[in-house]
């Protein structure tokens, strides 16, 4: 493998230990419970990975804020009902936020979840299709741009141009910061982990009586699976080393989800 690409493993096993133990709400749940409400526990109830990985995404965030004197500028992919926004938004009282979201439904109910960000002038939002909005964006522009689980729905070759409009738009030593679906290289191994999701699914939803859920999240999860969306981890990391990026690691792998930063030297 690449010497710029690594797997922490012991980031990984750590994340796994956390998430079995982590039963009672923490004060990351609270402040959830309070502003993004029934659909942050619905999603810890239907995938707790996901949960988590937006988690992951803020606290990586939160690292790069860390002893900066100037305020950091963040772009979202994919901000949705605004769960993963929220906690990049708290993860440092001075950055920006900019969330794209193509989604009308889900970025007007992150809107209104997230009015008070808006009112401090720290959120903005974007309508545009997330190559499009990176387009717009100026070279060398942006600290940090962070996601969680956007990337994986794009088919393959968009996805690629994404990468490369990420490696354009952000600032020298800049971050991507990703938590995400990065399937694993070992097939039998992920067939198996999806599997295991599946039963969670029906476990969950059956007997909440959320038929309709289930139903989206399976068709949702064929097309997760088509071969020309799966987004395998080992050629996600090499896609990001050929579009110019260093310091590429993956960690926090919790089955077919883990953390993915690189950075723009």
């Amino acid at each position: 493998m690449n010497q710029s690409l690594t797997i922490d493993q012991d980031a990984t096993a750590n994340s796994a230990k956390s998430n079995a133990k982590n039963l009672t709400p923490s004060p990351y749940d609270a402040l959830f419970s309070s502003v993004i409400g029934q659909d942050y526990y619905l999603l810890k109830q239907i995938s707790p990975f996901a949960a988590e990985m937006s988690r992951l995404v803020g606290e990586s965030v939160s690292k790069f804020c860390a002893n900066r004197s100037t305020p950091v500028s963040v772009v979202e992919l994919g901000g949705g009902t605004g769960i993963t926004s929220l906690s990049i938004l708290s993860a440092d009282q001075q950055l920006t936020l900019l969330s794209i979201d193509n989604e009308p439904t889900m970025q007007n109910q992150a809107k209104q979840s997230l009015q008070q960000w808006v009112d401090e002038g720290r959120l903005n939002f974007s309508g545009q299709d997330a190559l499009s909005a990176l387009q717009s964006l100026t070279n060398n522009s942006v600290n940090v741009i962070a996601s969680a689980y956007t990337l994986h729905n794009f088919e393959a070759s968009y996805r690629k141009q994404v990468l490369a409009e990420i490696f354009r738009v952000l600032k020298p030593s800049g971050q991507f910061i990703n938590g995400d679906r990065y399937a694993l290289d070992d097939v039998s191994a992920h067939t198996r982990s999806t599997q295991n999701e599946v039963a969670g699914y029906f476990k969950v939803l059956t007997g909440l009586n959320r038929l309709d859920v289930l139903e989206h999240w399976i068709i949702h999860l064929f097309s997760d699976e088509s071969e020309n969306h799966i987004m395998r981890a080992a050629l996600a990391l090499q896609q990001l080393a050929d579009a110019g990026f260093k310091q590429i690691n993956l960690s926090h792998r919790l089955e077919v989800n883990a953390l993915v930063t690189a950075v723009k030297e």
